[in-house]
């Protein structure tokens, strides 16, 4: 499995992202995470990877909208962030079971760097 990046068009972490990759040219998928969102296994994974709450874009209006700082049951939660992909804080990059949120171009070079499971 290669990179994926699940992000938004309009997003300017995600082009930067985008770049990152395409500047190295390193093989990558983009999925608009608006239109097509995460995958019940994808959001698993990235939910063991980083945790639930760090997936969460609190500054969202739809999170403000949808009272989420008031809601504490987890899987409430999840499910409210899987069915609304605008909650998502973008980019959410994933490389096998590894997986980063926003702009984190140090953990990317650690992952095709030696050895360290970029496939």
């Amino acid at each position: 499995m290669g990179i994926q990046i699940f992000g938004a068009a309009k997003c300017f972490d995600t082009k930067k992202a985008e770049r990152y990759f395409k500047e190295r040219k390193l093989p990558y998928q983009l999925v608009d995470l608006y239109k097509y969102g995460l995958s019940k296994g994808e959001f698993a994974s990235v939910k063991a990877a980083l945790g639930l709450n760090t997936l969460f874009n609190q500054s969202s209006s739809d999170y403000n909208k949808l009272n989420l700082d008031r809601i504490s049951g987890a899987s409430v939660r999840e499910e409210i962030l899987f069915k609304n992909p605008k909650l998502y804080k973008t980019p959410i990059v994933r490389n096998g079971k590894l997986a980063t949120v926003g702009y984190q171009p140090d953990v990317w070079k650690e992952w095709t760097g030696s050895g360290t499971g970029y496939v």
